[in-house]
């Protein structure tokens, strides 16, 4: 039996238990309906997704255009809003840049030094979780962070 009655917080904090600390998570961006998707290394703090990029790069180019994002990891879509921070070093407090080099010491040493990395905030609007409980049946967790909504679909149901 799932829980159908999940709070929004618990909802939350359920996909944020399921991303861990870090992640590298597929990103979909889109400007007159071209899209790309490429691999992005992400870490989650704030109730939001960061990752850096150079600002020169054909992603950034886009995420300035159309900040509409979509993020994938496993079972975990994330939509939402992309906002550009600033350079990574100009970070209040440079959470972001000792998670990085926390998490991800490899990128951190070859990349995170150049003056055109920027730091992007993804902003969650719609999540989508696919999970399984302890009898391995699967079911949907749907988040919305407009309204502070949760919807929960058993996927077995569904397929009766």
């Amino acid at each position: 039996m799932v829980n159908k009655n999940i709070s929004f917080k618990e909802a939350v904090e359920v996909m944020f238990r399921q991303l861990g600390n870090y992640k590298i998570m597929a990103l979909a961006t889109s400007v007159n309906d071209y899209v790309m998707v490429r691999n992005v290394s992400c870490l989650f703090y704030n109730d939001k997704v960061y990752f850096k990029t150079d600002m020169n790069f054909r992603k950034t180019q886009q995420l300035m255009q159309n900040p509409q994002v979509a993020l994938c990891w496993n079972g975990v879509q994330i939509e939402g809003y992309a906002k550009n921070k600033g350079l990574v070093v100009e970070e209040e407090g440079r959470v972001f840049e000792k998670l990085y080099q926390k998490y991800l010491w490899g990128s951190y040493n070859k990349y995170s030094h150049e003056d055109t990395e920027i730091l992007i905030e993804v902003t969650p609007q719609f999540v989508e979780l696919w999970d399984t409980n302890e009898d391995n049946y699967a079911y949907q967790i749907f988040i919305d962070f407009k309204d502070h909504s949760v919807l929960v679909k058993e996927y077995d149901d569904l397929q009766k």
